[in-house]
């Protein structure tokens, strides 16, 4: 949901206008632009509020020289008497087989065997996107496989999954000479120590559709942390957990978190450069205007776009999700 991979080419394109070498990713979901600026010799900084998306990035921006074997991949996949049994009894029937659901159980417990911290996130990584291909749609939203479109992806074991997923982690660390970092936490509390150009891509929030990443990616979330310090709501179909993020989340939240994340920036002498889109609030001219009302140069271009959640049917080709992209690029003056 949202990524920009088929704008990475758009948004370095325009961030090359900035004299900024620091770029900060405040909102970095799947890491993709984080790490394509990183490979165009930036030094990166990312950062989500979602736990699986800081590990997504630590395992491949931060991360420059740590891989994972195929003997760490088997320890992780064995059973482990001493895991819990938490996935198996809460999940069970929602999404993955019993089987699958007693390998998260005990590959929860194994991931604490590895020392390295960038093999967790490697770990973790490669979990999640495990679960991700393994579910119809990759999303949480509902239960059971009603979504079945036949695609190899579901007919492949989460373990199988995991393995492959492990070697596209693998050859996604690469050292670019620089000290990247990935943090958690919202982007409107981000500490950013120099000046940098800080690249805004927050949930996009219209009144024709919800932007609540949570819900769609819940257990991906829960899985990272194995529910510890979230309020799971058993009574729901799906077991989700309540979402403690609600910036961006309603019209108001949207126009108050712009304001105050561009302020923020605005006193720390960054550049911004901002994704949104046509169909979304605030509109073209607001955000415009309130970039405005801060930057000394503020730049916009417009994409031709069609967003897809997938590869099913009734996605592709649908010219309901054409939408007019834009990228802003306030600049402070420099002298």
């Amino acid at each position: 949901m949202g990524s920009k991979q088929r704008l990475l080419g758009h948004i370095a394109d325009v961030a090359a206008r900035s004299r900024r070498r620091t770029f900060v990713d405040a909102f970095s979901g799947s890491g993709c632009v984080a790490h394509h600026m990183k490979r165009l010799g930036y030094r990166v900084v990312t950062n989500d509020v979602l736990a699986f998306a800081y590990h997504w990035a630590r395992a491949a921006v931060e991360n420059s020289t740590v891989t994972m074997s195929a003997e760490d991949c088997a320890m992780l996949l064995a059973p482990n008497p001493a895991g819990g049994t938490f996935i198996g009894d809460t999940f069970a029937g929602l999404y993955f087989t019993d089987e699958e659901n007693a390998l998260l159980d005990a590959f929860s417990a194994n991931v604490a065997r590895l020392v390295d911290p960038y093999q967790q996130s490697i770990a973790y990584a490669a979990m999640t996107r495990a679960c991700l291909k393994r579910r119809p749609r990759g999303v949480f939203t509902y239960v059971g496989m009603r979504y079945d479109d036949g695609r190899a992806d579901l007919r492949t074991s989460l373990a199988d999954h995991f393995r492959a997923s492990v070697e596209s982690w693998n050859a996604a660390v690469f050292d670019n000479g620089l000290r990247n970092e990935a943090r958690l936490g919202s982007a409107t509390a981000l500490a950013i120590d120099e000046p940098s150009l800080v690249y805004v891509d927050p949930p996009y929030f219209s009144t024709r559709s919800d932007n609540d990443y949570t819900r769609r990616y819940h257990f991906l979330e829960g899985l990272v942390s194995y529910w510890r310090d979230l309020d799971l709501q058993p009574h729901t179909k799906t077991k989700k957990f309540a979402n403690p993020h609600r910036e961006f989340q309603s019209r108001a939240a949207a126009y108050a978190s712009f304001e105050m994340l561009f302020e923020r920036l605005r006193e720390g002498g960054h550049d911004v450069l901002v994704s949104y889109s046509s169909n979304c609030l605030p509109s073209r001219d607001e955000m415009l205007a309130m970039l405005q009302a801060r930057w000394a140069q503020v730049d916009v271009v417009s994409i031709d776009h069609v967003y897809s959640f997938g590869t099913h049917g009734h996605h592709v080709g649908n010219r309901n999700n054409r939408v007019e992209e834009y990228l802003f690029l306030g600049q402070i003056a420099l002298s």
